[in-house]
């Protein structure tokens, strides 16, 4: 795992990386409301890369209908550490930090510590925040990162993404999130927090699977 150093500004929630806790949907962070689900997007390693690839340039968020801008790469040293498998094993790094990655156009792939704006609606809801990268996994058969909320947004909390290719050769694609209400309007009508993360994590799901064929 590599985590980015906190640059001037800071995420406004307290347990930072809680979306990798085993015990999240048990014991989620004072007033959030946790979500985990899985899907199966196939098998062998060509689908792993091609997935991956997808997740780091942000075409779960861009393909999804939302908007990724103002994408700021961390300015300062970032820090790498350890991830967990799903038995708690630690994983190291796959390779030492690189230099800043682009897609085609030009947009800076996700990298840790990077700051950014997501703007855009789901089902009629509100979905307009600054992030913080707080993690990026790399190695031979996990790929991941989770977002933390700056401000600006309708709820606070964090949101990973994680590509696995399994021992049996498949590959699944998990969105796990907690999520507290920020704004007046979702404080006052909390039930609408479950609804906009299902609904993100649907979209999410459509842009990276190629198996996914329920209707948007």
């Amino acid at each position: 795992m590599r985590r980015g150093t906190f640059r001037d500004e800071t995420v406004d929630y307290a347990a930072v990386g809680a979306t990798q806790a085993a015990d999240l949907m048990q014991y989620p962070p004072e007033k959030s409301t946790p979500f985990t689900e899985s899907w199966r997007i196939g098998s062998g390693e060509a689908r792993f890369r091609a997935a991956s690839d997808a997740l780091l340039e942000w075409r779960a968020q861009r393909d999804g209908g939302l908007v990724v801008s103002d994408i700021r790469p961390a300015s300062g040293p970032v820090y790498s550490g350890v991830s967990f498998d799903h038995e708690g094993h630690p994983i190291a790094p796959s390779r030492a930090e690189a230099e800043q990655r682009f897609d085609a156009d030009g947009t800076p792939w996700v990298s840790p510590g990077a700051t950014l704006h997501l703007r855009g609606r789901v089902k009629g809801l509100k979905a307009d925040a600054e992030l913080r990268v707080i993690f990026v996994v790399e190695d031979s058969h996990h790929v991941g990162f989770a977002l933390g909320t700056v401000g600006r947004s309708v709820v606070s909390g964090e949101e990973s993404f994680m590509i696995d290719w399994y021992e049996n050769d498949e590959v699944w694609f998990t969105v796990r999130a907690f999520d507290r209400p920020a704004s007046f309007f979702y404080k006052l009508l909390p039930f609408l927090v479950k609804r906009r993360r299902r609904a993100l994590s649907q979209r999410y799901l459509r842009a990276i699977s190629p198996l996914y064929s329920t209707p948007a």
